[in-house]
């Protein structure tokens, strides 16, 4: 072999060896370095705020513990708000109310303990209810919180990061949207920048400032890991991974350019502690809920007086529906508007003044945009035909809270043998008229289908698909006439609510 040969081959045999080596470094991906949040701290932190809350406690006062009808498992309880959510290992008594610390906030710790045995010769004093986060929102002294902050609190105590302290003046509260506003005597202090959570992305880094378990000016950080996540509250919330506990309510979630985006609400939580879901309120519509606020300390919303619910794929393919979009009504207030307009339990409310209704939250969103006084069309799904009813927007009024009458429920006078698993029976003439019904039938036994569907005794059966249900012998000639191997859809009432089922017949039990 040549010089020149020679040459060749080892210089070929050299490149063979190191390509393995070029070829996996060149494969290698980039090293990217994680964000330091350092400056963006130094920048926000001055504009984050720890808020106490105090209340006058009596001698042998009932003292709040778990809002009542939720127990531990029920699903309800993951979207708890931070007050009444007592510390893993603490009894659930105590530091509850009305403050975002719940039970791990200090109203449960050092002196104010004592809330958890209540000493019968107490006088009345002032005592620790709990503690919450918030953030400057004007060089004034306009701060914003969550409304379950500072419900129910007597005196509201705001602290500074230089560690001033004021005592603050209450401005007006959203329960609506868990939005708060109050005000110190204070000036040139470092408002907080506010920006746009309609440009909030998922997967971009977030972090939140606050005083989880009450403690002062704690930071954490995460990604947004979904939008417009709806929790059956009034607003679509911004979903992140962001560490949020008890305490960090009423806190800012701020994105890397140093601006609020949010403020951090709800936890996703079986135990009351991080469990790696967070909800924050979009600062946007916080923001527009704060102006009215300052303005008048109330927030004027429209109202239409109708109760609603998810309209799922089952109960869109039983009623002909081309798809499962809309707002499901389940109840109609007396002389409402909506009532007015003609609306009727059962009715699925597909449009409001020309614009889709997606899902059942979208809804109230809209209506409560509305000013009051509007006249505008609502369209309507019924009996398988699009309607279009005019409506008058009202004023949203303050919350009322319904207390139904419970009714002895008699005792079953059949098996339920049809088709749907339901014996039934006629409504007295009373009773209906104190229901305000003019059809329906009351379920006095459950099996089958049904069962598993999750009727009870007592439910009123209103409708079977497109037929209106007005007495039990015409409900077994419904249910006996029944395809199968077809779903149908079943109005049901249920106390104050209505809202469909859907059910696959059986075939009949042989007499």
């Amino acid at each position: 072999m040549s010089n020149f040969s020679l040459r060749k081959f080892i210089a070929a045999a050299a490149l063979a060896v190191c390509l393995p080596f070029v070829s996996h470094s060149a494969s290698a991906a980039p090293v990217v370095n994680l964000p330091d949040f350092t400056t963006l701290v130094d920048k926000v932190g001055p504009s984050v705020v720890n808020i106490r809350t105090t209340s006058r406690v009596g001698s042998g006062s009932d003292l709040r513990g778990l809002p009542p009808g939720l127990d531990e498992g029920d699903m309800s309880e993951f979207f708890r708000r931070f007050f009444g959510i007592p510390m893993p290992g603490q009894p659930p008594r105590g530091g509850g109310g009305g403050g975002g610390g719940g039970g791990g906030s200090q109203g449960d710790q050092g002196k104010g303990g004592s809330r958890n045995a209540p000493d019968d010769n107490q006088d009345n004093s002032e005592q620790s209810s709990g503690v919450g986060s918030g953030f400057i929102l004007s060089t004034d002294g306009y701060v914003m919180t969550n409304a379950h902050v500072v419900d129910d609190a007597d005196t509201i105590y705001v602290t500074l990061t230089d560690k001033r302290e004021f005592k603050a003046r209450l401005v007006g509260v959203d329960e609506r949207t868990d939005v708060a506003v109050v005000k110190i005597s204070a000036t040139n202090l470092p408002a907080i920048t506010i920006g746009d959570s309609n440009k909030v992305r998922v997967g971009e880094w977030v972090l939140a400032i606050g005083s989880p378990f009450g403690l002062d000016n704690t930071v954490t950080a995460g990604i947004v890991s979904a939008k417009g996540r709806d929790t059956g509250d009034y607003l679509p919330f911004i979903q992140t991974d962001v560490a949020v506990n008890p305490g960090n309510s009423g806190g800012p979630l701020i994105n890397m350019a140093g601006e609020v985006i949010g403020i951090n609400s709800q936890i996703y939580s079986r135990t009351g502690g991080f469990m790696g879901i967070s909800f924050a309120i979009p600062i946007d519509e916080a923001m527009r809920v704060a102006d009215q606020l300052k303005a008048s300390g109330k927030v004027v919303r429209g109202r239409i007086a109708v109760a609603i619910g998810e309209v799922t794929k089952d109960v869109a393919d039983s009623l002909g529906l081309p798809k499962a979009q809309g707002a499901l009504v389940s109840s109609v207030e007396p002389n409402g508007p909506a009532d007015k307009a003609g609306v009727q339990p059962g009715d699925i409310i597909t449009k409001f003044n020309g614009v889709n209704v997606e899902t059942a939250t979208d809804l109230p969103r809209m209506v409560g945009d509305t000013k009051p006084g509007t006249k505008t069309t609502l369209t309507i799904w019924r009996k398988g035909q699009t309607r279009d009813l005019s409506i008058t927007v009202a004023e949203m009024q303050p919350d009322k809270v319904a207390k139904t009458e419970q009714k002895k429920t008699p005792q079953p006078k059949e098996r339920a043998s049809n088709s749907l698993g339901l014996a039934v029976s006629d409504i007295p003439a009373d009773q209906k008229k104190a229901l305000k019904l003019s059809s329906g039938v009351q379920v006095d036994a459950v099996e089958g289908p049904a069962a598993r569907a999750g009727f009870q005794k007592g439910d009123i059966i209103m409708r079977i698909g497109d037929t209106d249900i007005t007495s039990a012998k015409q409900f077994q000639e419904v249910a006996q006439g029944l395809d199968a191997s077809k779903m149908v859809a079943v109005l049901v009432r249920r106390g104050d609510n209505t809202q469909f089922v859907p059910l696959r017949p059986r075939v009949p039990a042989q007499k």
